[in-house]
């Protein structure tokens, strides 16, 4: 027999604000029978009716406020858009991952904006998930090592740093390592933002740790080498020197300007 009241105050008690319809089954029944779901369906439907509970995308709730039960979807949406992809972080790949590309190098601008693109750097997982206009995009990174292709996550995971965003603690990609994604053309991902790399250059080109871009260089980023040194040229003479030598030690493989794109 299920007791929606106390199904009720269970949900309430939920610190976690985001909760999926496997959450909502598990306190109804935790070994989660077939039987049982017939049930669940009939107590979300209520919960929602009730607005117990407020639904943002298929499967997925929030435990609202009571200025909450006032927004509008959009609104609501933007609101808890960082607890949902901790969400998806911590069911999919839990602590083995890091933001990277354009919104990490963001984020340390101090713009935390909700972004379109979110990539997520994972060990192994490849995985897209839309939600509203937003996409979430989990992916893994490959480079070269003594000219074998392999899985960079282990190379570059110790450079992190965990930032916390309105509660939520997330690991950023460091700016040496999002300066470089930025400026790497992201193919269905991420456009090259030339505008975001001339403030972050502007910003803090001065303090970059070259030792860790000279490291990067070895497995990956040419193209980004190449784009930061004719972008910092009239900026940072010292990071469009650096750059440069680190294509020279690449052989001299220098990207024609229409490749670049800048």
């Amino acid at each position: 027999m299920i007791n929606f009241d106390n199904i009720v105050k269970k949900v309430l008690k939920k610190w976690w604000k985001v909760l999926w319809k496997e959450d909502i089954y598990e306190i109804i029944d935790p070994e989660r029978k077939p039987e049982f779901q017939k049930k669940v369906d009939m107590v979300i439907y209520r919960m929602k009716a009730q607005k117990v509970i407020l639904s943002i995308k298929s499967g997925v709730y929030i435990v609202p406020t009571e200025e909450d039960k006032l927004l509008n979807q959009v609104d609501l949406m933007e609101k808890y858009y960082l607890w949902l992809v901790k969400k998806y972080i911590r069911y999919y790949v839990w602590n083995q991952y890091f933001l990277s590309g354009k919104k990490s190098l963001e984020i340390h601008m101090k713009d935390f904006s909700i972004p379109e693109k979110l990539v997520i750097i994972t060990r192994n997982l490849d995985k897209k998930i839309k939600v509203w206009n937003y996409e979430i995009i989990f992916k893994t990174i490959s480079g070269k090592s003594e000219w074998r292709k392999i899985n960079l996550f282990s190379k570059l995971y110790p450079m992190y740093i965990m930032k916390n965003i309105e509660w939520i603690d997330l690991k950023i990609a460091w700016l040496e390592h999002a300066l470089l994604e930025t400026a790497l053309m992201q193919e269905n991902y991420e456009w090259v933002s030339l505008t975001l790399l001339v403030k972050a250059i502007k910003k803090y080109g001065t303090i970059l740790d070259y030792e860790t871009l000279s490291e990067i260089w070895k497995y990956k980023y040419i193209m980004s080498f190449n784009r930061i040194k004719e972008i910092s040229k009239p900026l940072d003479s010292k990071l469009s020197q650096l750059c440069l030598d680190v294509i020279k030690q690449n052989w001299g493989l220098f990207i024609w300007e229409w490749l670049r794109g800048i």
